[in-house]
């Protein structure tokens, strides 16, 4: 059984998303309502190469509970993204990559967050996603107390309302690209490209393989129907799985619950701050 360490009534929390909304950004969202000290903003933006921007704010006083809080379930993702933390007086940008399974991540403690989650497609060249694949995280050097080295050249810090403006300059520099094969892929519409060049350019590109990828959408379908409140045998019917054990497995391994435990989520009002790690219903 998934443990937890303390819960918190849900807040009244408007839920706005991009659309359609990501995963990446429901489980934060998810954490910082959990965490009750969290406000939790998400825009989205003009640029073909973000998927979303996002920004935690701490709200009320630290507990002694906040300023130890452990860790939770981040699910398996195929986006990639900068995050700037500001900690203790200290600034950092960190490169975080995709995921192949759910993995247990710190809970960010007493820090200011931002975030910019990138397009699937869209990478830097020197440092491609599957780098920093599995929690595989890498903090970019600092230049000063306000800035980073980035491809031989120090950068200011982004902030959540200039992240636009530094994805251009990101583009502009050739330091981010995009491959649209990555696209074709996804909708299936390939030309003039062998089908192993094809998913040779989309693992280069995201990370992860184009199969894995549409195991993520199918789990986080699965994921939606079962908090709407759709039966486990509709929802198995209607994402595709094959019987209840196939089900299961796919969550436990992508989203880190099981159905039924996703089923008892989505009844009361009361969720655990943080899932501690432990063995799965």
């Amino acid at each position: 059984m998934i443990s937890n360490s303390r819960t918190y009534q849900l807040p009244k929390q408007k839920r706005v998303f991009a659309n359609p909304p990501l995963i990446v950004t429901e489980a934060l969202f998810d954490f910082t309502c959990r965490s009750k000290n969290f406000r939790f903003e998400e825009r989205p933006s003009d640029s073909p190469f973000v998927a979303a921007v996002w920004r935690t704010q701490a709200e009320t006083v630290w507990s002694t509970h906040m300023m130890n809080p452990g860790l939770f379930l981040f699910p398996a993702v195929s986006h990639w993204g900068l995050v700037v933390a500001k900690q203790h007086g200290k600034t950092t940008l960190t490169m975080w990559g995709p995921g192949t399974r759910a993995t247990p991540a710190p809970c960010p403690g007493e820090a200011e967050l931002f975030g910019i989650i990138f397009q699937r497609g869209a990478f830097l060249p020197y440092l491609p996603p599957g780098i920093v694949r599995d929690r595989r995280d890498t903090v970019l050097p600092l230049a000063t107390s306000t800035s980073f080295w980035l491809g031989g050249s120090a950068w200011q810090f982004p902030d959540y309302d200039n992240a636009d403006t530094f994805v251009d300059r990101l583009v502009r520099g050739d330091l981010l690209v995009r491959d649209d094969i990555v696209d074709a892929v996804t909708q299936g519409q390939l030309k003039d490209l062998s089908l192993r060049s094809a998913q040779r350019r989309f693992r280069h590109a995201t990370g992860l393989t184009h199969s894995l990828v549409r195991q993520m959408e199918r789990a986080r379908l699965a994921k939606e129907l079962l908090e709407q409140g759709v039966s486990i045998f509709d929802t198995i019917d209607q994402a595709g799985y094959y019987d209840q054990a196939h089900l299961t497995k796919s969550l436990k391994r992508l989203i880190g619950l099981t159905p039924a435990h996703l089923v008892r989520l989505s009844q009361p009002q009361e969720l655990s701050f943080c899932y501690k790690t432990g063995r799965a219903d």
